[in-house]
C-alpha cells in the first residue's frame, strides 16, 4: 500500500471517528454534575479556551502530571503520553531531546539546535542542558504541534513544548511531599506561598531527587574505572515574588537554580545482537564491565523579570530573561574495557578505546521581549511586539584515550566558541467575521547572526603538540507567517484549519576529532505545515475529542549524520523533508467513579534528497567486522557510505499511542482512587540511514498509582509503579564502534505521603 493511500485511509478514519460523535451526542445527555473543566491555554500568548484555538494542541496537567512525576522521572516521562510527542536523551537526565510530529535533532554536541523549541515560564530555553529542568509544582504542560514561527519565532518549525509554573496567589497555600522507592531512592518536593501583603505575594517550591546506585562495575580489573553507576542527586528551587501595587499593573520575580551530579549515560558495548534488533543473551541489566571514569555534573541558574500594565484599550508587556549553565560530563564511550590491541577486553570485541569529557563552562543566554495587546472588546483584536535574544558559549571536548598510540600524555581535545544574536518583530491579528467564523493572521520578521569558532589541539606526526584553529559566520534573515481560522458547527463542535511556516537559523559543529577535521554547517531550513481538524465537547461536556490531519513540507532539512568510525557528527541539509499525519485526542468523565484520556498519532515522515550520503556504523579500519548491517543502498563511488533517500526521519515512530483510567470511590472519611496509564510507540530507525542492528524495538510502557486522600484532601497516601512489565530495550546506539546501545528505564516503584495546607 502506497504512503499517500495509507495516509488517505486513516485521515478518513479521524475524520469519520469525528463526525461520528455529534449523533452520540443527540441521543445522549447525562447530568453535567460530571463536566469536564475548561481547558485554558496561552497558545496565542492570550488566555483562551482550548477549543477556540485553531491548532492541534494537548495539556498535561493535574492528576495525570502528578502520576507522572511520582517517581521523580525526569522530563522523558512525558514521552509518548501525548500524540507526536518523543523525547529521548544520549545524555540521560541532563539533555533531552525533543520530536513532534517526527521532526528533532539526533545531534550529541552541547551547541545542538532542535526544531521543537522550549519554553519555561514565557522565557525561551535555547541550550540543551536548560530544557532538563525538574518537573515540580507546574501549573500545566501545552505542547503546540506543528510550526510557531510567529509568536515564538526562531528554531520552532516542528512546535513548541510550554511550561507554566504554578504563580503567586493572594492566600496562604501550599503542599509537601516525600518518597521512598526501589534503588534507594529519596525524594522530596514543596511549595509554599505566603501573601506578604494586599500587594505582594511570595511562591517557594522545590525538589529534592535522589537515587542510589543500581548498576555494578564487573570488570575483572577492579583498579580501573568507576564502580557503581546511575545513582544521582538532583536538587532544584524556584522562588517567584508578585508585585501588584495597582488592579493595572503587576510585576512578577523568577529565580530558579538546578544543582545535578549523577552517572553520564551507560554505553553499554555489543548489547546488540549481530543481524538483529534483540539484546544479547543472558543480557543483565545490573552489570557494566569498564576501565573507564563516569560522572556528570550541571548547575544552572537563571531569572525573569515579567511586567504587565493594562492601560484603557491595550496591554503592556515586557519579559526579560537570564540563563546561565556550567555543564561537566564523562563517560567511557566504547563501553567497555581494554581494546584489541590491549587486551584482555570485553565485552565482545572492543575495536579502540573511546573515552571523553564534554564540558561546557561558559554559557551565557540572555532575552528580552516587549509586547502590546489589544484589551478592548469588538471584532478585531491584535498582538504587536519585539524580541531579542543573545547567547554565548564556550564547549571542550577531551580525549582520554590512555591506551590508544600518539596520545600519551591524555590531552587531545577540541574547543568551539559561539556566539548567537538574534531579533525579531511580530504581529497578529484576530477577526471575528461572525459570531461563528473566527479568523487570525500572522507575521514575524526574524534577523540571526552566528559567530562560529572551532579548534583541534591533538598531537601531529612528529608528536608535537599543536591547535588548528577553523571559523564559520552566517547573518541570515527570514519572514514567517501563519493563517488560521475556526468556524463554529454547533455550540459544541468547531472546526478549524490552519497553514503555518516555520524557520531554523543555520546550525555549525565543531568537535573535531584530529587535525585534519573541519567543522561543518547546516543553512537555514524552513518549514510549510498545513492542517485541520475538529474540537467537540460530548455528551455534554463529560468529553472532549480532538481531531487532526496535517502535512508538512520541510525546505533544506538540517540533518545530523555521523562520521562512521569517528567520535564526530557532521551538518548537512536535505533537499526536502515530507511528513504526514493524523492525531486524536480524547478526555472523557465515564462515570460511576471512572475517567481517562486517550490519544493516538500517525507519523509519516520521509528524507528527499537523491543526491543525499552519509557514512554508516562501524567502518572504522578498527573495526572490521563488528559493525552493523546497514538495507540502504550504498553510494556509487563513496565506498562507507550509503544513500538515505526514502527513510523515514530518525526516532521518528509512525504509530504512538496512549491510555489512562483512573477510579474513585468514597472509603471512610476519603477517597480511594487508582490511576494506570500507558503509551505505544512503534518501532523507529536510531540513524539517518537504517541498519537491521539499529531499529528501536516496539515499546509500551505502563504505569499504575494507588493512593487514599482524608481530611478534605490534605493528607494523601500512594503507591506507585513505572514502566510495571520491565520491558527493556534499546532506545539508541553508539554507531562507529561496537553495537553499543543505551536502554529505556527499568521497572521502579515506591511510595509517597503528601499534605496540603
Amino acid at each position: 500500500m502506497s504512503k499517500q493511500r495509507n495516509f488517505a485511509m486513516r485521515s478518513m478514519v479521524a475524520l469519520a471517528v469525528a463526525s461520528a460523535f455529534p449523533l452520540a451526542q443527540a441521543q445522549e445527555a447525562p447530568a453535567s454534575k460530571d463536566q469536564l473543566e475548561t481547558v485554558i491555554v496561552t497558545a496565542q500568548r492570550r488566555a483562551e479556551n482550548i477549543k477556540d484555538v485553531p491548532m492541534s494542541i494537548a495539556t498535561i496537567k493535574g492528576d495525570k502530571l502528578d502520576t507522572l512525576t511520582a517517581g521523580a522521572g525526569d522530563i522523558r516521562i512525558l514521552s509518548g503520553r501525548t500524540p507526536s510527542l518523543n523525547i529521548e536523551s544520549d545524555y540521560g537526565r541532563a539533555f533531552p531531546r525533543f520530536y513532534i510530529r517526527g521532526l528533532g535533532n539526533t545531534d550529541f554536541d552541547l551547541n545542538a539546535s532542535q526544531p521543537v523549541g522550549y519554553v519555561m515560564d514565557d522565557i525561551v530555553m535555547e541550550n540543551a542542558m536548560l530544557k532538563g529542568f525538574p518537573v515540580f509544582d507546574v501549573d500545566q504542560v501545552e505542547v503546540l504541534r506543528g510550526p510557531q514561527g510567529t509568536l515564538f519565532g526562531r528554531n520552532s518549525p516542528a512546535g513548541v513544548i510550554k511550561f507554566d509554573s504554578a504563580k503567586p496567589v493572594f492566600k496562604q497555600e501550599g503542599y509537601v511531599q516525600f518518597g521512598v522507592g526501589n534503588y534507594s531512592a529519596k525524594t522530596a518536593e514543596g511549595a509554599f506561598n505566603i501573601p506578604v501583603s494586599d500587594t505582594v505575594a511570595l511562591r517557594f517550591a522545590g525538589t529534592s531527587q535522589h537515587r542510589g546506585n543500581r548498576v555494578h562495575n564487573t570488570n575483572p580489573d577492579t583498579t580501573k574505572g568507576t564502580r557503581d553507576f546511575e545513582g544521582y542527586g538532583d536538587n532544584a528551587f524556584r522562588i517567584q515574588a508578585l508585585v501588584k501595587p495597582t488592579k493595572d499593573f503587576d510585576a512578577l520575580f523568577n529565580y530558579h537554580q538546578r544543582n545535578y551530579h549523577g552517572s553520564a549515560t551507560l554505553f553499554r558495548a555489543n548489547i546488540l545482537k549481530q543481524g538483529t534488533n534483540d539484546l544479547v543473551d543472558n543480557f543483565d541489566y545490573g552489570s557494566y564491565p569498564t576501565d573507564g571514569v563516569n560522572y556528570q555534573k550541571l548547575k544552572t541558574q537563571g531569572g525573569s523579570i515579567r511586567l504587565k500594565y493594562n492601560l484603557s484599550d491595550i496591554t503592556l508587556h515586557s519579559i526579560t530573561g537570564y540563563e546561565k549553565l556550567d555543564f561537566n560530563s564523562r563517560a567511557d564511550v566504547d563501553g567497555g574495557y581494554g581494546a584489541v590491541y590491549a587486551p584482555p577486553y570485553g565485552p565482545g570485541r572492543i575495536p579502540f578505546v573511546v573515552e571523553t569529557a564534554d564540558l561546557l563552562p561558559n554559557h551565557k543566554q540572555f532575552s528580552q521581549e516587549f509586547r502590546a495587546e489589544s484589551n478592548y472588546s469588538g471584532p478585531l483584536q491584535w498582538i504587536g511586539g519585539l524580541y531579542y535574544f543573545n547567547e554565548a558559549i564556550q564547549i571542550d571536548s577531551i580525549s582520554f584515550d590512555s591506551l590508544a598510540p600518539g596520545n600519551p600524555q591524555n590531552i587531545p581535545y577540541a574547543r568551539q566558541n559561539q556566539k548567537s544574536k538574534s531579533w525579531a518583530a511580530f504581529g497578529s491579528v484576530n477577526y471575528a467575521v461572525s459570531d461563528k467564523l473566527k479568523l487570525r493572521a500572522g507575521l514575524r520578521y526574524t534577523d540571526d547572526k552566528k559567530d562560529f569558532f572551532a579548534s583541534r589541539t591533538d598531537y601531529n606526526a612528529a608528536n608535537v603538540l599543536v591547535t588548528v584553529p577553523h571559523t564559520l559566520d552566517s547573518k541570515t534573515d527570514n519572514v514567517s507567517w501563519d493563517v488560521s481560522g475556526t468556524y463554529e458547527l454547533t455550540k459544541e463542535t468547531n472546526v478549524f484549519a490552519r497553514i503555518a511556516t516555520g524557520y531554523r537559523a543555520p546550525s555549525m559543529q565543531g568537535r573535531l576529532n584530529g587535525l585534519g577535521d573541519v567543522p561543518t554547517m547546516a543553512g537555514v531550513e524552513r518549514a510549510l505545515s498545513y492542517e485541520a481538524g475538529i474540537k467537540q465537547d460530548l455528551f455534554d461536556k463529560r468529553a472532549r475529542l480532538s481531531a487532526t490531519v496535517f502535512q508538512y513540507r520541510m525546505k533544506d532539512k538540517q540533518l545530523t549524520a555521523g562520521s562512521g568510525g569517528v567520535n564526530m557528527n557532521r551538518l548537512l541539509n536535505a533537499d526536502k523533508v515530507t511528513g504526514q499525519g493524523i492525531e486524536l485526542d480524547l478526555q472523557a468523565n465515564l462515570g460511576y467513579g471512572f475517567s481517562g484520556s486517550a490519544g493516538y498519532s500517525f507519523n509519516d515522515t520521509e528524507i528527499k534528497d537523491k543526491n543525499v550520503r552519509v557514512q554508516y556504523c562501524g567502518n572504522g579500519a578498527n573495526n572490521l567486522g563488528m559493525g552493523c548491517t546497514p538495507t540502504n543502498v550504498a553510494a556509487p563511488g563513496y565506498p562507507g557510505y550509503v544513500l538515505i533517500d526514502g527513510n523515514d526521519m530518525p526516532r521518528a515512530p509512525r504509530n504512538q499511542a496512549n491510555f489512562s483510567l483512573k477510579y474513585s470511590t468514597e472509603v471512610g472519611n476519603g477517597e480511594l482512587y487508582a490511576i494506570t496509564d500507558w503509551s505505544y510507540r512503534s518501532k523507529y530507525n536510531f540513524f539517518l540511514y537504517t541498519a537491521v542492528e539499529y531499529t528501536a524495538k516496539p515499546l509500551t510502557e505502563g504505569g499504575l498509582r494507588v493512593g487514599y486522600k482524608w481530611g478534605d484532601g490534605k493528607y494523601e497516601v500512594a503507591a506507585f509503579g513505572r514502566n510495571i512489565t520491565d520491558k527493556v530495550v534499546a532506545l539508541s546506539a553508539i554507531e562507529f564502534n561496537n553495537l553499543t546501545g543505551m536502554l529505556n528505564e527499568p521497572r521502579t516503584y515506591g511510595a509517597t505521603f503528601k499534605m496540603n495546607f
